[in-house]
């Protein structure tokens, strides 16, 4: 399914109603956009980020804190 927008001078885009139907999204969600190496963009949305597990787990991610644990895992 193809679609056009247009772009604003603030940078802003309309979504189109088939569009935000076919992605499910509502005024509030968050697109992602994903860019290809040959400059070809998609469009996805953001599954919402659970607040509640985010907190729990946090409290366990100091045990790799350390200087040491930044050099080991600078690159990956």
């Amino acid at each position: 399914m193809t679609h056009a927008a247009k772009i604003s001078i603030k940078g802003q885009v309309t979504v189109p109603a088939k569009i935000r139907r076919a992605l499910g999204v509502q005024p509030g969600d968050v697109l992602i956009w994903d860019i290809g190496a040959k400059g070809q963009a998609t469009v996805r949305r953001a599954r919402p980020v659970d607040l509640e597990y985010l907190a729990a787990v946090s409290g366990t991610l100091s045990e790799w804190d350390t200087p040491e644990d930044d050099a080991a895992f600078r690159d990956l």
